[in-house]
């Protein structure tokens, strides 16, 4: 009787502190969708949404799998973006654990300069929480000339520690997504217009000045060749 009691209290406190948790976890998600940083850091903590975690460092050689995976690579662009932005290669075999440097590639199609930053995910989202960049054109914002085009680096590797998750045991594919959005502050690209102009400004009057100085040059050399006559 006493040891029935005794079970009934330990599923009783067992379940009260799975409520607290799950309570805990709950407040946490609400708090981090009400403060974007707050969102951000809960994200790439978690994972949670397909974000991917950041690495200081790659692994040791020792804990690269044999195990292979491919990662697939997949780009977007916002409607207000006047930009093109696709990956250099669709996609790649790497061994899990393996450092991975990858190319995307951007051109601004407008004709002022234009800041943009991107937003990334991975699928499937179980797999985010194992997928580790150590350096990413997604870390800052892009600031992009009138018809410049640059290609941008991610460096990446598969968490080996994926071994033990038995809900990833088939996984086989990872797809790296970007999105390219225009960057609320344009400041750095209205900076860029104004230097560019002011060098415009520049070249022209060193260029209008280096005219006026062949023009006296030729005037004064007819001007000598008529007083010989």
């Amino acid at each position: 009787m006493q040891l029935s009691r005794q079970n009934t209290n330990h599923k009783i406190s067992n379940k009260f502190t799975a409520f607290w948790l799950a309570a805990i976890a709950i407040g946490m998600v609400g708090v981090a969708f009400a403060s974007e940083p707050l969102y951000k850091l809960f994200c790439e903590v978690t994972g949670y949404a397909g974000t991917t975690r950041v690495a200081a460092n790659a692994v040791s050689n020792d804990k690269i799998l044999e195990r292979v995976i491919e990662i697939k690579f997949d780009s977007n662009v916002n409607a207000k973006l006047p930009w093109r932005f696709r990956p250099v290669t669709n996609g790649v075999k790497v061994k899990i654990g393996e450092e991975v440097i990858a190319f995307y590639e951007a051109t601004n199609l407008s004709k002022k300069p234009i800041v943009g930053t991107a937003l990334f995910n991975v699928t499937p989202y179980t797999s985010a929480q194992y997928f580790n960049k150590i350096e990413c054109f997604c870390f800052t914002e892009q600031v992009l000339k009138p018809g410049e085009t640059v290609q941008m680096p991610v460096t990446f590797y598969v968490d080996p520690n994926i071994k033990n998750d038995v809900w990833e045991n088939d996984l086989k594919t990872i797809t790296l997504s970007y999105t390219f959005f225009m960057a609320e502050d344009q400041s750095a690209a209205i900076k860029l217009n104004k230097s560019e102009a002011s060098l415009g400004k520049t070249a022209f009057g060193v260029h209008r000045n280096q005219i006026r100085e062949v023009s006296s040059y030729i005037g004064d050399s007819n001007l000598k060749k008529g007083e010989k006559l």
